[in-house]
Formats: C-alpha cells, sequence, structure tokens
C-alpha cells in the first residue's frame, strides 16, 4: 500500500498500551525530505516508544507509520530502511573503527573494494580520520556517537532515528556534539528523529519540536514558535522557564487587580473567560518606563526577594503588589547588572515586553489552539 503524501515519514494516528497503561493515545505528526523533528517529554511521555515503533522494534495497536509514502507499519525492522543510534552506541569491542562501520556491509556481503569507499568516505564524514585504526576503548564517547553515526549511514537509511543519543556525554561534549551533528544532517540531506528530554538540546538541533506529555503531542512547531508561542501550560514551563498569571478578560484586555493589558486580534476569548498571562524570565524589566529605552507593558511595583548568581546572567526574584501566590522570576544579563545593580530588599517597578495569553483549563493537557 502507498501513500500519497510526499513526506518522509509520517506517523498517523498512532496508539499504543501497556496492559491498562495507555502510553501512546492518537499521536500524528510528519517529517519533511532533509528535516529534524525533535520529540522533547519528560519520562513516561511516549517518545521513546514512538521511535521503536517507527524503528519497527515495537507494533501499534492502531494507526499507520508510513516511510516515503510506503506504508511499512506491518514490515520488519530490518526492511524498513531506517538507521537507529542508540544512547548504547553497541560498538564490538575487539573491532577498530573501520572495521565496526563496515561490518554489517561485510555481512550483506559487499565487496572489499566497494566497503573500503565506502567505509573511508564515512570517516571522512565524520571527522574521524586520525582515529580509523582505534578501538573503542580508545575513543571518547564523543567519537564513539560518531563511529555509531557512521554505522547506520553505511546502509543509506532513509531515515535516522536517535534515542537520546548525547545522554551519557558531559556537558561540554554534549554541546560540541549536537553542533557537529546538526550540521553532518544538513550536509547528507537525511529526515531525522530526535528523542530527548534536555530543553536545550531539543530547541539547538530540531527544525521543529514536538512536546509529548503523557502520550499526547501538545504542541509541534518551530523551536522560535513552541518557545516564545506556547499553545499549553505544559509547554510553556516544560520548554524553559514561564511566570504564570490568573486573570480574566474584560473589555478585549487581560485584566488582574490593577494590571490590565491590551491583547491583539490573535485571540479570540470571551468576556469573563478566565486566562493565565505567561511570559518568560528574559522578557521582564524591572525599570520604570521613563528610565528604559525599550517599549514595555506594566505589570505593578514589588520588592525583589532573592538575586542568584546564575554565570552569564543574574537571576531575580520579584514579589509584586498583587494577589498572586508565587513571586516573579526575572533574568538580566551581564552587562546590564554591571551598569544598574540591584540589591534584596530594594523596590523595583517590572513589566514585560512581551507576553502569551492562555486559557485557563481545568486539564493541563488541554489545547490552546481549540479556543484562539
Amino acid at each position: 500500500m502507498t501513500d500519497k503524501d510526499d513526506k518522509a515519514v509520517r506517523v498517523a494516528n498512532i496508539s499504543k498500551s501497556f496492559g491498562d497503561t495507555v502510553v501512546l493515545d492518537d499521536i500524528s505528526f510528519e517529517v519533511g525530505k532533509g528535516e529534524t523533528v525533535v520529540l522533547l517529554g519528560a519520562s513516561g511521555s511516549g517518545k521513546t516508544t514512538i521511535l521503536r515503533i517507527i524503528a519497527g522494534l515495537e507494533i501499534p495497536d492502531s494507526g499507520s507509520v508510513f516511510l516515503h509514502g510506503r506504508n511499512i507499519t506491518d514490515l520488519p525492522a530490518r526492511l524498513r530502511g531506517s538507521g537507529v543510534i542508540f544512547q548504547n552506541y553497541a560498538l564490538f569491542p575487539k573491532m577498530n573503527v573501520e572495521e565496526n562501520i563496515g561490518y554489517g556491509l561485510r555481512i550483506r556481503g559487499q565487496k572489499k573494494e566497494e566497503i573500503k569507499k565506502i567505509v573511508t568516505g564515512l570517516i571522512q564524514m565524520v571527522h574521524l580520520d586520525d582515529h580509523s585504526k582505534k578501538y573503542a576503548s580508545q575513543l571518547s564517547g564523543g567519537q564513539q556517537q560518531r563511529v555509531a553515526i557512521a554505522r547506520a549511514l553505511a546502509f543509506e537509511p532513509k531515515v535516522l532515528l536517535f534515542d537520546e543519543p548525547f545522554g551519557a556525554l558531559d556537558a561540554q561534549i554534549r554541546t560540541m556534539l549536537r553542533r557537529e551533528i546538526r550540521g553532518l544532517l544538513k550536509d547528507i540531506d537525511v529526515p531525522s528523529i530526535f528523542i530527548t528530554h534536555d530543553q536545550e538540546e531539543a530547541l539547538e538541533l530540531g527544525d521543529r519540536i514536538a512536546v509529548l506529555n503523557k502520550g499526547r503531542i501538545e504542541q509541534i512547531d518551530t523551536p522560535y514558535n513552541v518557545y516564545n508561542k506556547p499553545e499549553t501550560e505544559h509547554v510553556a514551563t516544560f520548554l524553559g522557564a514561564a511566570n504564570l498569571m490568573l486573570g480574566v478578560i474584560r473589555g478585549g484586555n487581560y485584566t488582574m487587580a490593577d494590571v490590565s493589558l491590551k491583547l491583539g486580534a490573535e485571540y479570540d476569548l470571551i468576556e469573563g473567560q478566565s486566562v493565565k498571562l505567561v511570559f518568560r524570565p528574559e522578557d521582564v524589566i524591572l525599570r520604570r518606563p521613563e528610565n528604559s529605552d525599550q517599549p514595555f507593558y506594566d505589570l505593578a511595583d514589588g520588592m525583589i526577594e532573592e538575586i542568584s548568581f546564575v554565570g552569564a546572567f543574574e537571576r531575580v526574584m520579584i514579589r509584586l503588589d498583587l494577589p498572586i501566590a508565587s513571586p516573579v522570576i526575572a533574568i538580566r544579563p551581564k552587562t546590564e547588572t554591571l551598569t544598574d545593580p540591584l540589591k534584596e530588599g530594594q523596590r523595583v517597578h517590572c513589566g514585560i515586553t512581551r507576553f502569551r495569553i492562555l486559557p485557563n483549563f481545568p486539564l493541563a493537557t488541554e489545547r490552546a489552539g481549540r479556543i484562539f
């Protein structure tokens, strides 16, 4: 059976349960040719099960998987044309880099000259020219990761599937390697799907990010839109830090106590509807309008409760003069902390440069897009 669309990967209405536990609930998404999609979610959100279903290592209870227009739902894993890179790289310890990359080609009976040409090209592609004769125990974690990717590419896969590939690496190596992998994927133009629980990793790797929560996709969009235009409270709070303030729609404005923010035409909300104001810590300005070159929306005055040094930034907790339970979190860059130092107990004026309004649904999984 062939599907008519031209997407590299299409997951259509996939559901999966283990016993009485629903792991995936009607999951659908697409991956374009040459695109990288990151499945982002906490442990138990279902992201690994999706990857295993695409790879053919799990069978869905319902739904279909299409690869380049071909329905592969019932095909065994070896016939799907997918390359899987796991967190445990599973390199053969008694084989060097060349032998590890070429192993699958050898057992498939390809000629030695062809194998050598393919392996040499892949070693150059993943920048392991000086390590081709080394064994796994002589390689760093990042180098082993590159060998695993090269081995997967040897079969010219139609899609690459990465199962938290950087989880076993330290922070510095992880940052360096994901930049290299991002560039490599663009060079080879192979569609890929990553799964991770690391928000920074998702933002840096993905052309689009799908945020999962309890077996459902809450939002799938570009990293910019998922971060700056979250559709649910879970997306807003899982992908980075976010401040939330309850309020009510009055006359087309968000209102709460003395705060009134004019909303644009993008919002289609009902008079009197309960909503939440969502804004990022970096969008908070702790100055009065006359002392700021940047226009912003007024919130309220408040008192600084805590200041924390976090490297390139300063995190400030402000207790606003509003009937809200939690303090507002602001982040100030180093340049601002040097020119305008603050101290705990100081009174400040709080404003925001941008915000998002979400309906105050009783269920966190309810999609804001159903209202907007």
